[in-house]
C-alpha cells in the first residue's frame, strides 16, 4: 500500500506533491489565477500580496501548496516561497484554515507577519478580519520560537521595533494622520532605518506623508 494513502483518505504529504507550475498566464484576478501548463489549466487561489507581485507577462511561475480535504483539493500559490512558508505555518495553528491564512497574507505580507509574531504583536495579527483576540494570541505563541528560529531573528530586536512603530503611530495620529495612512508610509522608513528612534521615524513619515 502506498504510505501516503490510508483507506482512500490522502494524507498531508500529498500537500507537498505539487511543488511549483510554470507555464501561460490564461487569467488573473485578485484571489485567482489560471495557469495553462501542458494544455491543462490550474486554478489556483492567491493572495493580494501574490496579486501585486505577478508581473504582466505570459509565462509566469508559481509556488504552490495543494490542501486535501476529503471533499476537494485546492491549490495556493505564491509568488515567494517566503509566502508559502509563512502561509504552511498559519494553517498548522488550530483556528486558521486556509481562507484566514489568506486573508492575512492579503492584509501583511510575510515578512509584518513574521515581524508581529516574532514580536509579539496581538495588535496587528488580530488587525486582519475574522482574527479575535485568542486566535491572534495562539498564532503568536504557536509560531513565536518557529519564527524567531526559521527566519534567525534576534527577538530583542523585534520587540522594540515593534515599541518604536506603536509609539510613532500613536503620535502621528495625534497629529491628524490616519493609522492606515501612517502604516504604509512607516513601513517602508523602517525597511530603510530598522534602528531608527522613534524621533526619527516621526520625522521621517512627516516628510513623507
Amino acid at each position: 500500500m502506498n504510505k501516503f494513502i490510508t483507506f482512500g483518505t490522502l494524507t498531508s504529504s500529498n500537500e507537498y506533491m505539487i511543488t511549483h507550475i510554470q507555464g501561460k498566464l490564461v487569467e488573473k484576478n485578485p484571489t485567482d489565477v489560471v495557469i495553462e501548463c501542458n494544455g491543462v489549466g490550474y486554478f489556483i487561489n492567491i493572495s493580494l500580496t501574490t496579486y501585486a507581485q505577478i508581473p504582466n507577462q505570459e509565462n509566469i511561475k508559481l509556488f504552490t501548496h495543494l490542501h486535501v480535504r476529503e471533499d476537494a483539493h485546492t491549490l495556493y500559490g505564491f509568488f515567494q516561497k517566503s509566502e508559502r512558508a509563512i502561509f504552511r505555518l498559519l494553517i498548522s495553528v488550530s483556528g486558521i484554515g486556509t481562507s484566514t491564512a489568506r486573508t492575512m497574507l492579503s492584509s501583511l505580507t510575510a515578512e509584518q507577519i513574521c515581524e508581529a509574531i516574532g514580536g509579539g504583536d496581538v495588535a496587528t495579527i488580530q488587525g486582519v478580519k475574522g482574527i479575535g483576540a485568542k486566535t491572534a494570541q495562539r498564532v503568536i505563541i504557536e509560531l513565536k520560537d518557529k519564527i524567531i528560529k526559521l527566519y534567525d531573528l534576534d527577538e530583542v530586536s523585534m520587540s522594540q521595533n515593534n515599541t518604536n512603530k506603536e509609539e510613532t503611530l500613536s503620535a502621528l495620529e495625534v497629529l491628524g494622520y490616519t493609522r492606515k495612512q501612517s502604516e504604509k508610509v512607516l513601513d517602508k522608513i523602517m525597511k530603510e532605518m530598522p534602528n531608527g528612534s522613534v524621533e526619527e521615524l516621526i520625522k521621517m513619515a512627516l516628510k513623507n506623508l
